[in-house]
């Protein structure tokens, strides 16, 4: 490099930078390299990776206008709905789940007189169900068609109450109160099953379907209450007073097990075992 020099010392020459930049082939005014025509590159590569698989036939429409994937999809939903009305109709045998409706039409209108009628039975004379048109009246314009309102309200009502009598005895746990609630509820079951057995042995011919059976057996929750709820309040005495009169109850008001709705159970062995399944589910809550 050649320097000229000046009184303050040495300069560069003036022609450098020129050349370095005339070397270089570039414009001295551009700063960047211009690099858009390298994205283009992918890109096309894409469409053309596009446009291969739709001339090949894998285009989404394609797909949908499958025939055989149509024809799949309806052979899957026909076999599906098979499937459902066959489930339905074997649940149908037993539990007529579609008439569960009729049983919880109820109002607070029909559970005050329904309870009072459990509970103080002694007025009332007319035990038959209403129809209409060959069909029972919904329970919320008959009181004495069953429901399941009250038996599940009083199961659970039940299940509290004999927590509190555990309570009071210092025996209370979650365990113990599991046990409460599962043996009432598979009592409920024998009782059920029990009645059904008999019925059919001895060939009566009657209306009650296994519902019906569940909503009457499922009324004792009631007279249980009351009772483990005097004993709390009056002691044993009382306990062992409303079990009498509650037997009284289902004693003399133990209906046909051929008439289509009853108060008491489904006929005069239920109604004579169901005191027995209320003491044997009560008793050891009244100290």
């Amino acid at each position: 490099m050649d320097y000229t020099a000046t009184q303050s010392g040495f300069r560069q020459q003036p022609n450098m930078r020129m050349g370095n930049s005339s070397m270089d082939g570039t414009d001295g005014s551009q700063l960047f390299e211009d690099t858009s025509g390298v994205a283009a590159g992918p890109q096309a590569g894409y469409s053309n990776q596009q446009a291969g698989l739709q001339a090949a036939g894998f285009s989404g429409q394609s797909l949908l206008s499958d025939p055989m994937s149509n024809l799949a999809m309806a052979y899957g939903s026909s076999l599906a709905s098979q499937g459902r009305e066959m489930v339905d109709k074997n649940l149908d045998r037993f539990i007529p789940i579609s008439k569960l409706k009729y049983y919880f039409a109820v109002d607070t209108v029909y559970v005050g007189k329904k309870l009072g009628l459990l509970v103080f039975p002694y007025m009332h004379e007319n035990w038959e169900v209403s129809y209409q048109q060959d069909t029972p009246v919904a329970p919320r314009f008959d009181v004495n068609a069953p429901d399941l309102y009250i038996p599940a309200m009083a199961f659970i009502t039940y299940i509290l109450v004999a927590g509190l009598a555990l309570g009071t005895q210092n025996k209370f746990s979650p365990e113990l109160l599991g046990v409460q609630a599962s043996s009432a509820l598979v009592w409920l079951i024998m009782e059920v099953l029990a009645v059904l057995l008999s019925l059919y042995l001895v060939t009566v011919n009657t209306d009650l379907t296994t519902i019906d059976l569940l909503a009457f057996s499922g009324y004792k929750y009631v007279g249980m209450i009351v009772g483990v709820v005097s004993g709390l309040l009056f002691g044993r005495p009382a306990y062992y007073l409303s079990a009498v009169v509650l037997r009284c109850h289902l004693c003399l008001h133990d209906p046909n097990p051929t008439s289509e709705a009853v108060i008491g159970g489904g006929g005069g062995g239920e109604a004579g075992a169901q005191p027995l399944f209320m003491f044997w589910l009560t008793y050891h809550l009244i100290r």
